[in-house]
């Protein structure tokens, strides 16, 4: 009899532990759960894993064959205007001045507040309808753009651009 009583008092006692054990486990995974989704957002949304502060984005326009004077004609009497309007501050365009990217290839760099304020101005931009005008217009007799290149940059330290 002693023995069944020992039985009974422990099947109270491991219940409650396997409850509580339960319970921390389902926390834990809530948790860790948790800190996955940020992680995963941090990851997908460099604005947020990244300080917030001032960013450069450097652009690498490829024109197609023929259209890179239409392609610097639409910056010059356009596009640096809206992005202007839109907050985008314009640091400098380049053109190559070696082999097949002198004959295709825009550079620039475009200074920035933050990455959500660099993102924000993209999508005004876009959604511009002045915008939408001029790249119809440009792209009339067949698209002037073969491709982008993109990144964002932060200054280092030592860099005499801030």
């Amino acid at each position: 009899m002693k023995s069944n009583q020992s039985a009974k008092s422990e099947i109270p006692f491991t219940i409650g532990a396997t409850d509580k054990i339960a319970k921390r486990l389902r926390a834990n995974a809530f948790l860790a759960a948790s800190f996955a989704l940020v992680l995963a957002t941090a990851l997908l949304n460099p604005s947020m894993a990244q300080e917030e502060g001032k960013v450069f984005e450097l652009r690498t326009y490829t024109a197609t064959p023929g259209n890179l004077d239409n392609l610097h004609a639409r910056f010059r009497d356009h596009t640096t205007r809206i992005f202007r309007k839109h907050g985008m501050e314009v640091v400098a365009y380049w053109a190559p001045t070696d082999g097949e990217d002198a004959e295709n290839k825009l550079v620039y760099v475009l200074e920035h507040k933050s990455r959500a304020a660099a993102d924000a101005s993209w999508q005004a931009f876009i959604a511009d309808p002045e915008w939408a005008d001029v790249a119809a217009a440009s792209n009339a007799n067949g698209p002037i753009l073969a491709g982008i290149e993109k990144i964002f940059m932060k200054a280092t330290d030592y860099s005499p651009l801030q």
